[in-house]
């Protein structure tokens, strides 16, 4: 058996573990040992005295895997940002910011719903979890939903929903593991997620009051708020804006010239800036112990995926499948337009049984390379290349694209995590009312996908200006 076949046959056989319930790291892990041990033992026509060799190769191949490779700069962003959205939140900034999105647009159809979908998209500028912004937002916004007569599978769906901008809106964990993996720049990736995000969220504001306006008794405004009151709202939620600011300039700097640090720095000073407003706040020793508890089982099992899917990459990687699948891509007689939307349909269905992270982990090494061929590839200019831009903005273009679908995958039965853990904040809403109040915004984020498609420039136009 060729290397690429016993790459298929080991692929679906991780698949199939997937599917059947294994954690996607140590199916990924077995898959990748089983298949490196194959392909070495193949490579001695399957000599039963070179199997213990097979083995030992394969073990010494996949152990150089976890440090060699997780050993990066780049991956200290994702503890940071998982630990700025936590001290957020125990220092009390999450719910002056509800606060002050309540204040600001609750007058509108919805308003109730529209400002937790703005609140969560400014909690995601400081958080780069998902799982944590829909955890805290089940806390704080569905009991107001709730108590102003909205009901109660359409208040968990707004949360679950607006939880997933985290992973687009910088700073962003999954995007951080998208640029490590296609070996990108992750500042720019993280300036490109940041119109995409906000044009998400407003596409979700809209989409809840077009509800709110067709659907009688769907969401009251609230009213009653002067100007006054909803200017003292803006103080206590600065803070926020004040670390957005910071990590931009981090990433990129506006007055001209290098930046100012690096992305690593910029999360790490952010950490340092929310922690001494958490002390300020009066945040407790019990609460800061649970913010570095919670970052670090966060990090800890993101961490884990990396590792054991890394192992199967490197089996890949023997296997030669990225390079075959790449130029089998190249070759179809079809629009490379139609071909990239099939790859984007085909992530809608994977991700009903895998999570975003594994999900990105296991498919980017194939996928990647394949739409980098079908765009011209690697040194393809501008003019020549399929969709209209160099292999760098095409790289990130499609990081984009990918990462709205792994938040696509967040609030998708039967896997979607965001709708588990606020059914598991909130036990009076089922996790079945969850994934019915979701349903609604699937429409929006085929809206958003269609959108980020067709205009391109709404993705490109920031990383465009560090590269003139």
């Amino acid at each position: 058996m060729e290397p690429i076949d016993i790459g298929i046959v080991v692929s679906f056989f991780m698949l199939a573990m997937v599917i059947l319930g294994m954690r996607v790291a140590f199916a990924a892990a077995m898959a990748g040992i089983v298949g490196l041990v194959w392909i070495f033992w193949a490579k001695k026509g399957y000599d039963p005295e070179q199997f213990s060799w097979a083995i030992t190769i394969a073990a010494k191949t996949a152990g150089q895997v976890p440090h060699s490779k997780v050993a990066s700069q780049a991956l200290s962003l994702i503890p940071t940002f998982i630990l700025i959205g936590y001290l957020a939140y125990y220092a009390g900034l999450t719910t002056a910011l509800f606060e002050a999105a309540k204040r600001w647009v609750g007058w509108v159809p919805g308003g109730m719903g529209v400002a937790t979908v703005f609140a969560t998209a400014g909690f995601a500028a400081v958080s780069g979890a998902s799982v944590a912004t829909s955890a805290v937002f089940a806390r704080i916004a569905i009991p107001e939903m709730l108590a102003v007569g909205y009901d109660k599978r359409f208040a968990a769906g707004v949360v679950a929903a607006g939880g997933t901008l985290a992973s687009l809106i910088p700073p962003s964990a999954i995007l951080v593991i998208y640029a490590i993996i296609v070996e990108q720049d992750v500042g720019l990736l993280l300036l490109a997620g940041f119109i995409p995000g906000a044009v998400s969220a407003l596409i979700y504001g809209g989409l809840i009051i077009g509800m709110a306006l067709v659907i009688k008794n769907f969401g009251p405004p609230i009213s009653g708020f002067t100007w006054g009151e909803r200017f003292r709202s803006l103080p206590p939620a600065l803070p926020i804006f004040a670390v957005i600011t910071i990590i931009i300039l981090f990433v990129y700097n506006p007055f001209g010239g290098d930046a100012f640090g690096t992305p690593t720095e910029g999360g790490a000073i952010g950490a340092f800036i929310v922690l001494c407003m958490a002390l300020y706040r009066g945040m407790r020793w019990e609460q800061l112990k649970s913010a570095l508890l919670e970052t670090a089982k966060l990090s800890v099992m993101i961490f884990t995926i990396i590792w054991g899917v890394l192992i199967y990459v490197r089996f890949l990687g023997f296997a030669d499948l990225p390079a075959s699948f790449a130029e089998w891509i190249a070759e179809l007689e079809q629009s490379p337009m139609l071909t990239l939307v099939m790859i984007l349909l085909a992530y809608a269905v994977l991700g009903m049984f895998m999570d975003a992270i594994g999900m990105l982990l296991l498919t980017l090494p194939v996928v990647f390379p394949a739409v980098m061929a079908l765009n011209g590839g690697p040194y393809v200019t501008a003019e020549d290349a399929a969709f209209g831009m160099n292999s760098t903005m095409c790289a990130i273009w499609f990081g984009i694209l990918v990462v709205k679908m792994a938040e696509f995958c967040l609030i998708t039965p039967p896997i979607g995590l965001n709708c588990f853990v606020v059914a598991g904040v909130r036990p009076d809403i089922s996790v079945q009312d969850v994934f019915r109040g979701v349903t609604p915004f699937f429409i929006a984020d085929a809206i958003t996908i269609a959108t980020l498609v067709a205009f391109p420039a709404i993705v490109l136009w920031l990383p465009s200006l560090t590269m003139t």
